[in-house]
Parts: structure tokens; sequence; C-alpha cells
């Protein structure tokens, strides 16, 4: 009996190789676990630096992009009239330009875009154990980056729509359905930016010769292409929340008895489409493709130094 118990007692020992594997496992398993938080707080102040340098840069002149649109559907300018007017304040006075509210405006919404896109990065890399300069795409970061810059957006379309709206009109709440089509607009515009360019890269850095990869990569390229072409189909929708405030479905107050016909609306978009769709690319390429670049340059290169 004794002879029994010792040998079943033997055979339920663990052997030096079952423990070996058990140890990997667990090492395993604790790698796998462990969190990137190496320099979190630097981290985080890279993030906020590069979302802050992208965003002054690209703010004078989105802003005077932006007034140009805005009073050119409106009927208030031309959309060169109004340029060339905004370009005139820029030169003659410089300070007043940079530190007006159309212009802290842009520095707000875009700032705060890139701010919650690279915390979204950071998060990733941390949570993943990932290099702190590692750049993430997917839904996570297409829905905080269209959250921030839709609330943003309103904010700063609330304040352009009033104070660049048609002459001598009362300030008045926008429309849902405005609200709506700039939701829209604004998703559109920030997938191409942010979660488009992370997988168009490599595509174009296969087809860009050797010589030309030298000068330009695809995720730059990408970068710039992604948010210009996207403006052909957003910028309807953009003119069509614009006409919506600014001719709103009821015109009481013009004594009519009908509402805007949607093909008046649709005529008017059409008229619009191109100069708006071109001006708006204009608009864009400073704001997510030089924008874009700049955030992700300064980013990196200071990230680089803190791993």
């Amino acid at each position: 009996m004794k002879t029994t118990a010792t040998s079943s007692s033997a055979a339920d020992a663990p052997t030096p190789l079952a423990e070996t594997h058990a140890r990997q496992a667990l090492a395993t398993a604790s790698q796998e676990r462990k969190w990137n938080t190496k320099n979190l707080g630097w981290r985080l102040l890279v993030d906020a630096t590069g979302a802050a340098c992208a965003g002054a840069i690209v703010a004078p002149v989105i802003s005077i992009i932006d007034r140009s649109i805005m009073e050119n559907a409106s009927g208030r300018n031309t959309l060169l009239q109004s340029i060339q007017s905004s370009l005139r304040t820029l030169a003659l006075h410089p300070r007043t330009a940079l530190f007006s509210r159309p212009c802290a405006l842009i520095l707000m919404l875009y700032g705060g875009t890139y701010l919650t896109a690279n915390m979204v990065d950071t998060a990733s890399s941390t949570l993943s154990n990932q290099p702190s300069s590692n750049i993430s795409s997917g839904a996570t970061k297409f829905a905080a980056s269209s959250a921030a810059n839709v609330g943003l957006c309103m904010i700063k379309d609330r304040s352009y729509v009033r104070m660049f709206g048609p002459v001598g009109a009362v300030p008045r709440p926008i429309p849902l359905p405005s609200y709506a089509l700039f939701t829209l607009r604004d998703c559109l515009t920030i997938f191409a930016s942010f979660n488009i360019p992370p997988l168009l890269g490599p595509r174009l850095d296969a087809r860009l010769s050797e010589e030309l990869g030298r000068y330009i990569s695809g995720q730059t390229t990408a970068q710039f292409l992604a948010p210009a072409a996207v403006q052909f189909f957003s910028t309807p929708l953009h003119l069509l929340g614009l006409d919506m405030y600014n001719r709103p479905a009821a015109a009481a107050a013009a004594g009519a008895s009908a509402s805007l016909s949607w093909g008046n609306r649709l005529r008017l978009v059409r008229e619009n489409w191109l100069v708006s769709s071109l001006a708006r690319i204009g608009r864009i390429v400073p704001a997510f493709g030089v924008g874009g670049v700049v955030n992700l340059k300064v980013r990196q290169s200071l990230m680089a130094r803190l791993e």
C-alpha cells in the first residue's frame, strides 16, 4: 500500500519540463498584458504640441477661405472679393487678423481634432504595447475624431453663419437638417483624412519609383489626395445645409404661401458646386493635408526622442 501511494504521488508531481512550460506561459501572458506607459505624461504633451502646431499653421488660411465660402453662399460677397478683402486685412493689419475671432475658431476646430486623433494613437500604443510613435487606423479613431470635429465644427459654423450670413438677417437657430448635413459632411472628411491615408499610403509606396520615393512618401501623398478628393462628394451637403439656413423652408416672412422646392435648392447647389468644391479643396489641403503632415512630423519627431 505504501508503495502504491508513493508511486501515485510521484505520478501526480509536475515534471521539470511541465514546470518550464508553465513558467513560459505565465511569462507570455504577463508580457501580453503589459502596457507601454513609458513617459506617458510627456507623450500626451507631445500630442498637444503637434496638434497646436498644425492648428496654428492652418488657421489664418482656413479662416479666410471659410469666410469667403460663407459670404458667397449667402450672397453677401463674391468668393474672390471676400478673399481679396481678407488678404488685404492680413497684410495691412496682421495682428488684427491673426488674433480675430474667426481665426481663433479655426484654431480651436483643428487643434481639437488633431489632439483627439493623437490621443487615440497614444491610447492605442499604450494598451497594445506598441512604440509611442505608432499610428492607429480603425473605428475608434474615426469615431473619436469625428465626434470632436463635428462638435467643434458646429460651434464654428454657428458663429460663422451668424457673422457672415445674409446682410441684415436676424440671427436664428440653425435648423436640424442643416446640422445633419454638416455632420455627414465632416464625417466624410474625417474618414478621408485619418483612416484612408494609413491604408492608402503603403499601396502608393509600392507604386512610387525609387527616385520619386526619395522625395515624397506614399503616406504624405495620401494625406493630401484623399481629403481633397472627397470634397467633390461632401461639398453638395455643405451647400445644401447653408441654403436651408439662408432660405428657410417656410417663406412666411416673404409672404409666400408655398415652401421652397427641392428643385430650386438643388439648382442652387449645382450652380455653386464646382467653384465651392475647388474652394473647399483649397481649404482642406491646408487643413488636413499640410496640417496633417505637420502634426504627423512633429509628433513622430518628438515621440522618437521619448522612446
